[in-house]
């Protein structure tokens, strides 16, 4: 949405609140923190707990649960043709901090962004191609390797702005400063937390970034009021939209913009994979991980909560964290809770080996595709897009596929001419989202048990579920630890892997 091991905060002391440090007479017993949910914002809480954590506080127990037998949540990958691709969370922007300085802090290896710039784009209304830029392909040996030369890459990649300028005109400025605009708002929250508040509700969280009007009006209405062509907003917009979210300019505003920035220039990922982020949060913060271990209940008791598993197990948290969706879980709240009711936007995701029909999209040739088929909003379409993710050779590449429903095997039959594996994966992926939004409360009662994924009705990224968990994590240690002063200097670079690595990670 990103390298040394060094850390720059190691010597950098923060504050949580203008509070006074307390004495250590002053601070609670040692504690319990339980943390439901394993994937970016789960890990991202355990992380920041002891980041900002006091060295005179008592040590802390962080246990973090996960259902399924490894860690990520909605980062992950999916082998084809003996290559990892991708499978869920796959892009970040170079302005997300958070993740970028995870990157740092745990050492990982990117791909580099660059590329892009000669794939080739085609727009699809389910009978034709209504905008297409230029295909750099051929079925002709000789001219592949010519296409390929530096100079015609740099010379397609102009004459195919120019084409999107000639059809979309100076709205696409428009649309820039738009996503820009937001991106420099949304740069509040990476604010020293000396001088940042810490946040109860996502309204006021938004409210203080300057974002929470943009959660109240459809992406649409604010491209009018921005200026944009009608034409741009039906076509490239919604293509970005249904790619990104799977859904259409009729989605709130934030949402969108953040999904128009995932469209940018200078996006990345991690080499192996994005979920290793998740992993290397959990081995560097000395949690216990419960995998295959689902939580089905949680009580409060008065002083803690009681959770008890789906393996039979119970365990006294004195403060607890949900770090995953609630809207299709049936985790029992006593006494119960209540939040705003949701609805998950379901993706599914269709990796396939083989090779496009060109007939199904009344070409004659495969070569003549584009590189990323988008589509306009259509109900009758069958998928959001299809994007070629390696080009093995001239008769075989591999495909990822975005659809609102299951691509049944008849359908990927008329689609494909050639089709050697296909891998379906269904992700509640994100909320399906409407103007004007409702949050759920990051606290969900009076008490310590706290929602992470209330953020997400905002905007759902792997950078926004960071966020959410930092202010989260200062949100305990502030309420319950009493409003300490924090620092970071009980990290350092070689705490990672020291008698706490998971190696089932």
């Amino acid at each position: 949405m990103m390298m040394s091991l060094t850390l720059p905060f190691l010597l950098t002391f923060l504050a949580l609140s203008q509070a006074q440090s307390l004495s250590d007479d002053s601070l609670p017993p040692s504690s319990t923190v339980c943390i439901v949910g394993a994937g970016i914002g789960g890990s991202s809480v355990a992380h920041f707990l002891r980041k900002y954590s006091p060295e005179s506080a008592p040590a802390t127990d962080i246990r973090v649960f996960e259902r399924n037998g490894v860690v990520g949540g909605r980062m992950a990958t999916v082998t084809v043709a003996g290559e990892s691709f991708e499978a869920g969370a796959s892009i970040l922007h170079p302005k997300n901090l958070h993740t970028v300085d995870y990157v740092k802090i745990l050492n990982l290896k990117v791909n580099e962004p660059g590329g892009s710039d000669s794939l080739s784009l085609g727009i699809w209304d389910g009978n034709k191609f209504v905008f297409k830029t230029l295909t750099l392909s051929s079925n002709v040996p000789l001219i592949n390797k010519l296409l390929k030369l530096p100079f015609v890459d740099t010379i397609v990649s102009f004459f195919n702005s120019a084409r999107i300028f000639l059809r979309y005109g100076f709205s696409l400025f428009k649309m820039q400063n738009f996503v820009e605009n937001t991106v420099e708002r949304f740069l509040k929250y990476y604010e020293e937390p000396s001088s940042r508040p810490i946040f109860e509700t996502v309204d006021e969280m938004l409210q203080w970034a300057g974002l929470y009007n943009l959660t109240s009006r459809t992406l649409q209405d604010e491209l009018v009021d921005a200026g944009l062509s009608d034409l741009l907003i039906n076509e490239l917009v919604t293509v970005i939209t249904r790619i990104n979210y799977g859904q259409s300019v009729s989605m709130s505003g934030l949402g969108g913009a953040v999904s128009l920035a995932g469209s940018g220039a200078g996006l990345w990922s991690i080499q192996g994979g994005n979920w290793q982020m998740a992993a290397g949060l959990i081995n560097q913060s000395d949690v216990a991980l419960h995998l295959h271990e689902e939580i089905k209940s949680v009580a409060d008791l008065g002083d803690f909560y009681e959770l008890n598993s789906t393996k039979g197990n119970s365990y006294r948290c004195e403060v607890t964290v949900v770090a995953t969706p609630l809207d299709e879980l049936d985790i029992q709240f006593i006494p119960p809770i209540s939040i705003p009711e949701r609805k998950l936007q379901h993706t599914y995701t269709t990796f396939v080996r083989g090779l496009l029909n060109p007939e199904y999209f009344g070409l004659k040739a495969a070569t003549k595709i584009p590189d990323l088929v988008g589509t306009i909003e259509d109900p009758s379409l069958p998928f959001s897009c299809i994007a070629v993710l390696k080009k093995h050779n001239e008769k075989e590449s591999t495909y990822k596929l975005f659809s609102r429903q299951p691509m049944e095997d008849t359908l990927l039959d008329s689609i494909f001419s050639v089709r050697k594996e296909t891998i379906l994966i269904n992700w509640a992926a994100y909320p399906h989202y409407h103007a004007p939004e409702v949050f759920a409360p990051f606290i969900l009662d009076r008490r310590h048990l706290y929602y992470v994924n209330a953020f997400e009705n905002a905007a759902s990224t792997m950078e926004t579920s960071a966020v959410a968990a930092e202010n989260i994590a200062r949100l305990i240690l502030s309420r319950y630890f009493g409003k300490v002063s924090v620092n970071s200097s009980n990290l350092s670079a070689t705490s990672q892997g020291e008698g706490s690595t998971h190696l089932d990670l």
